[in-house]
């Protein structure tokens, strides 16, 4: 029987050849080659200055290069990207034959936070110059992903107490054991070992309860400390950290991203600014689910100048005959008053109440009528003895216009999770990336979360573009920031600078793309 057989390993080839014809010319790993060399690093917020005693250190780009590959391809790990460079062919010739050790791998990343969030933005720019950025409808959404902190390790007052007092009810056996034990040496040893190891842990849960009144912090997480339980779904809850995200619906492509702590409720103001930064302008539309729905920031987005259609959450208290819930009582701007379903007039007396929900504060009018005491539907309106009373918030007229535009545009908002999802699906999913990489402190997740949206917008700009298209313009740019910077080079070498460090500050750090055009047929 004939089989195909492979080449005799010990067999010099009759023509010798390069690195580089072993990687085939429409291979992405040169668009990531490309690509990185475009940016001008130096400008991006990377270390370039190194004393000169010592080993030399890896170039930024080589190492930015070695991250994004990894990450296109499902490798996070700062271990397995060393391992890939010694065996991986790709990388042999994507980083030239260079070997980083784990923690210079692991250090880039960690350390370089900002400027990946920079390479970020270049790679929204990029899309942008091939307008696969639509900028006239946008969603935004957030995603729970995994810390690195289990949940044994995150302590909030209740479960401090609760370790606390079973400490102490342990501890009262111990000592009434140890009362009792007169003669017996050695049981009194063990007795005694055992309540000096649980007062060593009440003194801990004291020293994170003092840390918690001092504070003014929820919780404590003692491996990742910005992390937090929050809940994810069904009333599941992970230790996580949570990452808002804002996409363009033309091509599913995030435009921007924020890793926080925090639930949503008080996101998308914040979400809203950097979108029209980023954008250029206000003249679109942004979607969001009813955890976004909250008066403040519609308020935001109203001064912002954009619309956004905000899915309506369901009435948290109804009344004891559904009839009467809120939304059947019938405001009248002019008057200033609320007509009921039994048709009397519910006033205010013009004063605004303080309500406090978790941090923040929002004014309230309330409204009234005598005529409730005496209504024959008191009972299937109210249980409150003195009456119904109805709470009318500061920002009422902006939710009421969101509550309008959801009913004009109510196709436009069905596109929503289409739109954000698709993002998640892929990173979650598809690569499954649904923990942070990284430990310690919010910066160094967005460092990962960085690298993951890169990736993300990368493999979406090289399945949507002609690879020889974005070859040839990724050149001439390359081409373009080298040229600059040979004649930038040149030019310093001609000055003596007592200061061998800029002093001038750093400025808009976005790659000015969209100046640059190609000839093509």
């Amino acid at each position: 029987m004939k089989f195909i057989n492979g080449t005799n390993r010990n067999q010099l080839p009759l023509f010798a050849s390069s690195i580089d014809d072993a990687i085939a010319q429409d291979n992405e790993i040169r668009l990531i080659d490309l690509f990185v060399d475009s940016l001008k690093l130096a400008d991006f917020g990377f270390t370039f200055d190194f004393v000169e005693n010592g080993r030399p250190a890896y170039h930024p780009s080589d190492l930015l290069k070695l991250f994004i590959y990894g990450y296109l391809n499902r490798m996070r790990s700062s271990r397995t990207l060393e391992k890939e460079c010694n065996r991986n062919i790709e990388l042999i010739w994507l980083l030239k034959g260079l070997v980083p050790d784990h923690n210079t791998i692991a250090n880039f990343r960690k350390n370089n936070p900002k400027a990946i969030a920079r390479v970020f933005r270049a790679t929204v720019k990029l899309a942008s110059h091939f307008e696969l950025i639509g900028g006239s409808l946008v969603a935004g959404d957030s995603t729970k992903l995994r810390a690195q902190n289990s949940k044994k390790n995150n302590f909030n007052p209740n479960k401090i107490e609760r370790h606390i007092a079973y400490i102490d009810a342990r501890l009262q056996e111990y000592n009434l054991a140890l009362a009792k034990e007169e003669d017996d040496v050695l049981e009194k040893q063990i007795i005694e070992k055992k309540i000096k190891k649980h007062s060593i842990q009440k003194q801990k849960y004291i020293g994170y309860q003092n840390t918690i009144d001092a504070t003014g912090v929820t919780q404590i997480s003692t491996s990742d400390p910005d992390s937090r339980q929050i809940m994810t779904r069904n009333n599941i809850s992970e230790v996580a950290y949570t990452v808002q995200t804002t996409v363009d619906a033309l091509h599913n492509i995030p435009i921007d991203f924020k890793v926080t702590n925090e639930n949503d409720s008080k996101a998308m103001g914040g979400m809203l600014r950097r979108s029209k930064t980023i954008l250029g302008h206000a003249n679109f539309i942004a979607v969001y689910d009813k955890g976004y729905h909250t008066g403040s920031e519609f308020d935001y987005a109203n001064r912002l100048g954009v619309d956004v259609l905000v899915a309506i959450p369901g009435v948290s208290a109804h009344a004891p005959d559904t009839a009467f819930d809120v939304e059947y009582f019938k405001y009248n701007k002019t008057a200033h008053s609320y007509t009921c379903p039994a048709q009397e007039t519910l006033t205010t007396n013009g004063n605004w109440y303080a309500k406090k929900n978790g941090k923040s504060i929002t004014k309230m009018k309330h409204y009234k009528t005598n005529a409730c005491l005496n209504c024959k539907l008191f009972t299937k309106c109210t249980k409150n003895a003195k009456g119904r009373l109805i709470e009318r918030s500061q920002y009422a007229d902006l939710i009421y216009q969101n509550k309008v535009r959801i009913e004009n545009n109510y196709e436009t908002y069905r596109r929503r999770q289409a739109i954000v999802e698709h993002p998640y699906g892929v990173i979650k999913r598809q690569w499954d990336f649904y923990y942070i990489m990284t430990k310690k402190t919010i910066k160094r997740a967005s460092a990962d979360v960085g690298l993951i949206f890169c990736a993300y917008n990368l493999r979406r700009i090289f399945n949507l573009i002609d690879h020889s298209l974005l070859k040839q313009y990724l050149k001439v740019l390359a081409l373009y920031f080298g040229t600059l910077r040979a004649i930038f080079k040149a030019f310093y070498g001609l000055f003596y600078f007592d200061n061998p460090k800029p002093t001038f500050p750093r400025k808009n750090f976005n790659c000015s793309l969209n100046h640059i055009y190609l000839l093509t047929d």
